[in-house]
């Protein structure tokens, strides 16, 4: 019997994860969440406290957060108490609540000459691109983690989703807001929510 001719064997190229933490990303603790506010707050980096207040208030997808326009979060020149958005995989709008905290920074960060005729809330730096990118938002949150002393690889980008949902779980321990907050039944099937 004739064997067939295999394929030249490859040497192994190391795994793309081999020494990375995969898998979910651990939610931010309060105390966390208070120290890179602080932070921007003192940095007076008025951008990056908007991004990561609302990413925590609206708990949505980095790429639906980027898309964020001005009229979602203002009407008449006041900020919003509630907003809302359309995601882009589902299709289904989000409400949400901004806290205190959010709309103050909102105000300041509106008052910003970058602000001035910018239709969206976070305008890119370059005139191709009409606001910044998933990959920027990742990169902000990154050094936000980072610049408060913990690991990048422990805190992606989109664990900032669960950062709300925990804290209400941690304080309330109410199971049943939570389900509702993160979209699930009450049978605990959880509803399929595309990533970016």
């Amino acid at each position: 019997m004739e064997t067939p001719d295999l394929p030249a064997i490859r040497a192994l190229r190391p795994a793309w994860n081999k020494g990375r933490i995969v898998g979910q990303r651990r939610p931010r603790k309060p105390k966390h969440v208070w120290a890179i506010r602080v932070l921007l707050e003192l940095n007076q980096n008025h951008r990056d406290l908007v991004l990561f207040n609302l990413a925590i208030d609206s708990e949505l997808l980095g790429c639906d957060l980027v898309n964020f326009k001005v009229v979602d979060v203002m009407a008449s020149r006041q900020i919003k108490e509630r907003a809302s958005d359309l995601q882009s995989k589902t299709q289904k709008p989000v409400r949400f609540e901004s806290s205190e905290g959010t709309r103050a920074s909102l105000a300041t960060w509106m008052r910003e000459p970058l602000m001035v005729g910018s239709e969206y809330l976070w305008p890119a730096r370059f005139h191709e691109r009409l606001h910044i990118s998933t990959r920027q938002y990742a990169r902000i949150v990154r050094d936000g983690v980072t610049s408060i002393g913990l690991e990048a690889t422990a805190y992606g980008a989109h664990s900032m989703r669960k950062t709300k949902v925990t804290q209400i779980d941690k304080k309330t321990g109410n199971l049943r807001a939570v389900q509702l907050l993160r979209k699930h039944t009450k049978n605990g099937q959880h509803s399929l929510v595309s990533r970016c």
